[in-house]
């Protein structure tokens, strides 16, 4: 194509000829088709940015998607081990709550008219909680276990056995279930309900020995 232009054209053209001749030889719709496509520029661009992000080491260089990789997977690590760590962090923390508010006057008595008026409406979670609170109050009442501001369930679990030593496995469930539907979101059940108003009614019929009243009281 290019020799037929030239062989129709002057044997001399001067510079202004030969650039025209040449505009149109490109202008052909042949060339126009050789020509990348938008997209394989693109595609091109993306493989050219790609090569350029490579590490540099002191061997061959790294290429950027292995680094990349690496580091997905060291998220993906680092997320399942914060994910999987969360409950045991709020189960340590959580226990730490205490059984009766600083501001708390409710006695044993309205403590345990609520928790029976919970149980009557099927919500287990709110009889647990106030029985055992009843509990602690009646004790503290009775001056057999101190209940101070800030008590946990398994801190005065532990001061009740020395009082009722023959207790001591029926109190320490108890606060774990006062524990596992107060703070550890666990859902209270009649048989939990059960288990702390039978232990309840146990402690308020039973008096104390007197040897485990002494002991109690040096713990104090």
């Amino acid at each position: 194509m290019i020799r037929a232009v030239l062989a129709a054209a002057p044997l001399d053209p001067d510079a202004r000829e030969a650039r025209r001749l040449l505009l149109e030889e490109l202008a052909d719709p042949r060339y126009r088709a050789a020509e990348p496509s938008w997209f394989d520029r693109a595609v091109q661009a993306v493989r050219d940015w790609f090569t350029s992000l490579s590490v540099p080491t002191d061997g061959p260089a790294v290429p950027i998607a292995a680094v990349i990789g690496v580091l997905v997977i060291l998220a993906l690590v680092v997320t399942a081990l914060m994910v999987a760590g969360r409950p045991s962090l709020r189960r340590r923390s959580s226990v730490r709550g205490a059984v009766l508010a600083e501001d708390d006057g409710r006695s044993a008595d309205e403590l345990r008219a609520l928790a029976e008026a919970a149980a009557a409406h099927g919500d287990w979670d709110e009889a647990v909680i106030e029985r055992f609170r009843a509990l602690v109050r009646a004790l503290d009442e009775r001056t057999l276990v101190r209940a101070s501001p800030g008590t946990t369930a398994h801190g005065f679990a532990r001061r009740a056995q020395a009082v009722f030593p023959a207790a001591a496995e029926p109190l320490r469930r108890a606060a774990d279930d006062f524990d596992g539907v107060r703070y550890l979101g666990r859902r209270g059940g009649t048989d939990d309900y059960a288990r702390i108003r039978s232990l309840d009614d146990s402690l308020a019929r039973e008096a104390a020995p007197l040897d485990a009243l002494s002991s109690a009281g040096d713990r104090r």
